[in-house]
């Protein structure tokens, strides 16, 4: 698989971390960026780190439905902090995989 070289971190063609143990505060903040959020608020860390959080302990990124009702933010919000697909773009702040059903 092809990579992008972003301070040496590995990602694959979508942008996304091929190894999530790679990740910290400083790839977040620069994956952000580059998808137009210029400062990651409290709430986008509430959302990246529950992102984080879930896929560590279960393997696997939650859903769009799963990350508004476990979450405490409501879809409508995620919206707004993560636009074009709230959780493609957490998980890829997150430096974990695309969730599956995400396009």
């Amino acid at each position: 698989m092809a990579t992008i070289e972003m301070t040496g971190i590995a990602r694959d063609p979508e942008g996304f971390l091929t190894d999530p143990a790679q990740w910290n505060e400083n790839v977040a903040e620069t994956i952000a960026n580059e998808a137009g959020i210029t400062e990651l608020s409290p709430r986008h860390w509430l959302i990246v780190n529950y992102m984080r959080d879930t896929y560590l302990s279960t393997g696997q990124a939650p859903s769009i439905r799963a990350l508004g009702k476990e979450s405490g933010v409501q879809i409508k919000e995620l919206y707004v902090l993560f636009p074009k697909g709230p959780a493609k773009l957490a998980a890829k702040i997150g430096g974990i995989p695309k969730p599956h059903g995400c396009i």
